[in-house]
C-alpha cells in the first residue's frame, strides 16, 4: 500500500463494503485451483477478529484464516486478493491504534513467509516474532525472504 500515514485504517477496517457475501466463479481454471464455484469474501473486521485470537508463541498464515472462513460459510473457497489486503489492513488499522492492538505479526504468508507489507516490513514483523521466541530464517541471495523456522509446529488451530 502507498501513503500508509495519510489513510484511515480503522475507517477501513469497519468498512464491509456488503460484505460478507458469495459469488459463483465459472471461469473453469479457478473452478479446479479452488476446488469449487462458491467464493466467499469475509469484511475486514472478520480478519480482525480472527488475527486477535492468535495467542504469543504461535502463529497463523492467511490460507489457514481464507480455509476457516469458507469452512464456517460454507463456501469452496474464500477470495484471495481480497484477504491478503485485509490482513495489511488489519495490521495498518492496529499500527494506527493506541489501544485493542491486533498481534499481526503472527499471521504470516504461505509456507511461513513474513509479510512485507505491514508496518515496518519484515524487520519489523521478524523483531516482534523473535521477541516471542520464535526462529526467523533467511532464504534466497539476491531475492531475500524471511520465514518462521518451523512454523508448522507452532500453528494455531481455529476452531
Amino acid at each position: 500500500m502507498a501513503n500508509e500515514s495519510k489513510k484511515d485504517f480503522n475507517a477501513m477496517l469497519h468498512d464491509n463494503k456488503d460484505m460478507p457475501k458469495f459469488q459463483t466463479i465459472t471461469d473453469a481454471e479457478s473452478i479446479r485451483k479452488y476446488g469449487g464455484d462458491r467464493m466467499y469474501f469475509a469484511p475486514p473486521i472478520d480478519y480482525d477478529a480472527v488475527m486477535k485470537k492468535v495467542p504469543a508463541g504461535k502463529v497463523i498464515t492467511v490460507g489457514a484464516i481464507r480455509d476457516y472462513f469458507a469452512k464456517q460459510s460454507g463456501a469452496d473457497f474464500t477470495e484471495p486478493i481480497t484477504a491478503g489486503i485485509f490482513v495489511s489492513i488489519v495490521a495498518w488499522a492496529s499500527y494506527q491504534r493506541t489501544e485493542e492492538k491486533t498481534p499481526y505479526w503472527r499471521t504470516l504468508k504461505a509456507k511461513g513467509e513474513l509479510n512485507e507489507k505491514y508496518p515496518g516490513g519484515v524487520l519489523a514483523q521478524k523483531e516482534q516474532l523473535e521477541a516471542e521466541g520464535h526462529v526467523i530464517i533467511q532464504r534466497g541471495r539476491k531475492n531475500i525472504r524471511y520465514y518462521v523456522k518451523d512454523y508448522e509446529d507452532v500453528l494455531f488451530e481455529l476452531s
